[in-house]
């Protein structure tokens, strides 16, 4: 067990196991491409072995050693098991190594009858779930955001406290250009008396129960963590008139469905990964409850919450630890904003 905890550590969880289905798939070509015919007790241990190395998500392998053989009495069914049964992983493992590793930069138009009409086209960027994410990675973010003519930059928490990671994260976000400044909250994995001094000193304001208002009519507030702080959604917005239009900054979307959200327009979080590791996109992980008490409801993308106000879950854009994200792509969310006007529907 030591051996394969130091494999994983020194290859990652990802390239190990594609070590372990390459060596499968290997050891299924040898056997069915040079089987010969063998006394019936040992022949029975072949096939015996075969049959493993096929299931063991061998089946790429066994399908070819099966096509090159001069015998080929291997069982078709098995192979044809064998073969699904490794291709799903393996198109789960490219994801992971290609498009998994990639931030996605989504770009959402988001209108709403109490949005300013005079503030249309105004730009606001959502990022969370930083954790471990590499130094380079943040500054290539950096670039790409300054080149996105952003009004607002909003954090949804949840950097990694380990070796003073969060540090280098905050400093390379700050140098993010945008027109109304940067704002954000504290996630489950985040000690805020730590990381909320850094982010003022560094130009960053914190939201912990508190709001504040951006611009004549648009009012962003944010509450203090889900799991581990009191956190009180009225405190946050009390700042607001009643014609605002009222973001809210909550990491855990779970708020949304166990506190009343009336009167405001627009819900921010992240914390779900969208499951981290998925089926095909599908967020298994989260039917467990340990993460979010409402199934797949929040894994990515626009739900409503229990008053109908509209909550956008993202995936986030960091790992957590050595576990890879696969069929969850990272992503930063750019919303651009309009007026909407039911009258002339």
């Amino acid at each position: 067990m030591r051996f394969i905890a130091n494999m994983i550590l020194r290859f990652g969880v990802i390239e190990f196991l594609v070590i372990i289905i390459v060596m499968a798939n290997v050891l299924a070509f040898l056997l069915y491409k040079f089987e010969k015919p063998l006394k019936q007790k040992k022949r029975c241990m072949y096939r015996a072995l075969m049959m493993l190395a096929t299931l063991a998500f061998g089946g790429i392998g066994a399908f070819f050693g099966m096509l090159f053989s001069k015998h080929g009495r291997g069982s078709r069914i098995i192979v044809a098991i064998g073969l699904v049964l490794t291709l799903i992983p393996m198109v789960h493992l490219v994801h992971a190594l290609t498009l998994d590793r990639s931030i996605h930069y989504v770009e959402i138009e988001f209108r709403s009858v109490n949005w300013p009409e005079e503030l249309d086209g105004y730009r606001i960027a959502f990022m969370t779930d930083f954790h471990r994410i590499p130094d380079e990675t943040m500054r290539n973010i950096t670039a790409e955001l300054n080149q996105r003519n952003l009004d607002l930059l909003l954090l949804g928490g949840d950097f990694s406290m380990l070796d003073g990671h969060y540090q280098g994260t905050l400093q390379a976000i700050a140098e993010i250009v945008t027109t109304d400044g940067i704002f954000g909250v504290e996630g489950n994995h985040d000690a805020y008396w730590r990381v909320f001094p850094l982010m003022i000193e560094l130009g960053i304001t914190p939201l912990s129960n508190y709001g504040t208002h951006i611009r004549q009519g648009f009012y962003l507030a944010g509450i203090r963590d889900l799991w581990h702080r009191t956190h009180c959604i009225e405190s946050a917005i009390t700042g607001a008139y009643p014609e605002d239009f009222i973001l809210l900054l909550s990491h855990n979307p779970d708020v949304a469905m166990q506190y009343p959200t009336d009167g405001i327009d627009l819900i921010l979080s992240g914390h779900t990964h969208r499951g981290q590791i998925t089926f095909f996109g599908f967020p298994i992980y989260l039917l467990r409850g340990s993460i979010t008490e409402y199934g797949t409801r929040f894994g990515r993308g626009f739900a409503y919450s229990q008053d109908g106000v509209p909550v956008f879950t993202s995936s986030g854009i960091g790992d957590y630890y050595i576990i890879p994200r696969i069929f969850a792509r990272p992503e930063i969310v750019i919303f651009t904003m309009f007026y909407h006007d039911t009258h002339q529907e």
